[in-house]
C-alpha cells in the first residue's frame, strides 16, 4: 500500500458518511414539507407539473445529447421513446388533473341508508421513484408525473449506469423544485438505496428494472410494511401463426425488438412461429433490419449501441454459443452488437432462460400451439405477450391462454405509449401498473368516507337486539 493511500481511502470514507447524513437530514425536510399539507392543493399541484412541462421543453436538446452520449440514441428516437412521451403524459395529466381530484359517489347499501358515501383520493405523501438506465429520462420522469398530480412529494434515484442523462436531469429538477419537495438523489444504487430505505419511512417506494433488484427492494419494503410499484422485465414471448401477415410482423418485431440496441423491457425477447413461416420470417426480418439500419448498423444514425462493456461482455457469451442466421457482428470499442437472429437453440441455453436484454433474437418454430405453450411456460408471466394472426379465434385463443402483464396483436411494444391503457406486469414481470389516470392511482390511497345524517336514527340499530334477527335477515344479504 502506497503512503497516502490510507489518507485517501480515510477521506473518501468521511465524504460518503458525510452525504449519507445530509441525505437523512434532506429526507427529514422532504417529511416536513409534506406534511405542512401544501402539495395537497390542486393549484400547486398544476403548477408543478407547468413546471415540469417547461423545464423539459427548455432542456430537450441537452437531454437528447444526453441520450445520445449515453446509448447514441437519436434526437427522433429520443423524441418518441423519451422526452416526447413524457411530455405526452404531462398533457393528458395536466388536462384531467381536476377531475381525477374530484370525490367519486358511490352507492350505499340498503344497511346504512340515507347515508352518502364517497371514495376520495389521498397522497400517499413521500414516495421514492428509481429508475433503471435504458430510458432514463423516460422511465424516471413518468412515474413522477403521477407522484405530483396525485399531490405527493418525492425522491428520484437515476440509474447511475446512464450519466450523462443523469446530470442533465439533476439540473432539470433542481433548478425547477425546491429539494424538500422533489430532491434528486445521485450515488451507487446498491449503497444509496438500502440507505435510505433502512433509516426513512417512505410511504411507497416505486421500482423499474430487473427482477433481481426487484426482489431485493421487496424484501427492503417488507421490513418496513411500505407498499411498492415494481416495473421488471422477463422473457416476452411473440408469436407468429402461419395465418399471419408475414412482411408486416417482419417490420413490427424488428422495430420493436432492436430499438435501443433491444435493451427495452417489453422488446419481443423470443419469437415463436409456425414452422410453415419461419424461413420467410428470418428473410423477412434479415430485410427489414437492412432497411432500417443499413448494411453497417455500426455506423447508421439510427442504431444504439450497448450501455457498457459488462452488458456487451453478458450479451457476447449467448452469440459464441448459439447458432447466427444473420448479423452477429460486434465491436467493443464502439459497444456495437449487429442486429442478430440465432436458431435452433435449446430451451435449457442461457440465451432462453434470461432476459436478453439486448439487439439478440431467438427464432423458434413450433407445429401446435400446445407445443409452443409448453416453452411460454417455461417463463410465466411475461410483461408483453405478442401474437400476430389474421384468425379472430387464434387470437382470443392465444390472448386467453398466456398470462402476461400487457400486449399487442399484430403489433410489438406500442401499447405503452397509450396512456389509457395501464402498464405494468404480474408475477415475476411486476407488480402495479401505471400511465395515465394508472399513475395517479397508484400514487393515492383511495379513503373511503360515509356520512349519516342525524335526523334519522333508528333503535333497531343499538342492543337489546334480541327479537331483531329477523329483521336483520332482510336488511342485511
Amino acid at each position: 500500500m502506497y503512503e497516502n493511500e490510507p489518507v485517501i481511502l480515510n477521506s473518501v470514507i468521511i465524504e460518503a458518511t458525510y452525504y449519507m447524513d445530509q441525505l437523512q437530514q434532506q429526507l427529514e425536510n422532504i417529511r416536513r414539507f409534506y406534511n405542512s399539507g401544501v402539495t395537497k392543493d390542486y393549484s400547486f399541484r398544476k403548477q408543478q407539473l407547468l413546471k415540469l412541462k417547461q423545464a423539459i421543453l427548455t432542456y430537450e436538446n441537452e437531454l437528447h445529447e444526453a441520450l445520445n452520449a449515453d446509448l447514441k440514441k437519436s434526437a427522433e428516437e429520443s423524441w418518441v421513446t423519451e422526452t416526447g412521451m413524457v411530455i405526452a403524459e404531462l398533457n393528458n395529466t395536466i388536462g384531467h388533473l381536476r377531475k381525477w381530484m374530484k370525490a367519486k359517489r358511490t352507492a350505499t347499501n340498503l344497511l346504512n341508508l340515507p347515508s352518502t358515501s364517497r371514495i376520495v383520493s389521498e397522497p400517499l405523501g413521500v414516495v421514492l421513484i428509481i429508475g433503471p438506465w435504458n430510458y432514463p429520462f423516460q422511465l424516471l420522469i413518468n412515474p413522477l408525473i403521477g407522484a405530483i398530480a396525485a399531490g405527493n412529494c418525492a425522491v428520484l434515484k437515476p440509474s447511475e449506469f446512464a450519466p450523462a442523462t443523469e446530470q442533465v436531469m439533476k439540473k432539470l429538477i433542481r433548478e425547477t423544485f425546491d429539494e424538500q419537495y422533489i430532491l434528486f438523489a445521485e450515488g451507487e444504487g446498491h449503497v444509496v438505496v438500502p440507505e435510505m430505505m433502512n433509516n426513512f419511512g417512505f410511504d411507497h417506494v416505486f421500482y423499474t428494472g430487473s427482477t433481481t433488484v426487484g426482489r431485493i427492494i421487496y424484501k427492503m419494503a417488507a421490513e418496513r410494511l411500505v407498499p411498492v410499484t415494481l416495473e421488471l422485465g422477463g422473457k416476452s414471448p411473440c408469436v407468429v401463426e402461419s395465418d399471419a401477415n408475414i412482411a408486416v410482423a417482419a417490420k413490427r418485431i424488428a422495430v420493436a425488438k432492436f430499438s435501443n440496441a433491444g435493451q427495452m423491457c417489453v422488446a419481443p425477447d423470443y419469437v415463436l412461429v409456425h414452422e410453415s413461416k419461419k424461413q420467410e420470417l428470418i428473410d423477412a426480418l434479415q430485410k427489414s433490419v437492412k432497411q432500417f439500419f443499413t448494411e453497417k448498423p455500426e455506423d447508421d444514425y439510427n442504431y444504439c449501441k450497448i450501455i457498457n462493456e459488462k452488458q456487451f461482455d453478458r450479451l457476447v457469451t449467448y452469440l459464441k454459443a448459439e447458432q447466427v442466421v444473420f448479423g452477429g457482428r460486434t465491436g467493443k470499442e464502439k459497444l456495437f452488437i449487429e442486429p442478430t437472429v440465432i436458431t435452433n437453440v435449446t430451451l435449457d441455453s442461457p440465451v432462453m432462460k434470461d432476459e436478453i436484454f439486448g439487439p439478440i433474437l431467438p427464432v423458434i418454430s413450433f407445429s401446435t400451439r400446445e407445443e409452443a405453450l409448453q416453452i411460454i411456460e417455461r417463463n410465466k408471466n411475461p410483461l408483453a405477450f405478442y401474437v400476430y394472426t389474421s384468425s379472430s379465434k387464434k387470437e382470443n385463443d392465444w390472448l386467453n391462454s398466456v398470462s402476461f402483464g400487457g400486449g399487442c396483436v399484430n403489433n410489438c411494444s406500442w401499447h405503452l405509449t397509450n396512456h389509457h391503457l395501464p402498464f405494468g406486469g404480474r408475477g415475476f414481470s411486476g407488480t402495479g401498473a401505471y400511465h395515465g389516470k394508472f399513475s395517479f392511482d397508484t400514487f393515492s390511497h383511495k379513503k373511503s368516507v360515509m356520512k349519516t345524517p342525524t335526523w334519522f336514527d333508528p333503535a333497531i340499530k343499538y342492543p337489546p337486539l334480541k327479537g331483531k334477527l329477523k329483521l336483520f335477515k332482510l336488511v342485511i344479504k
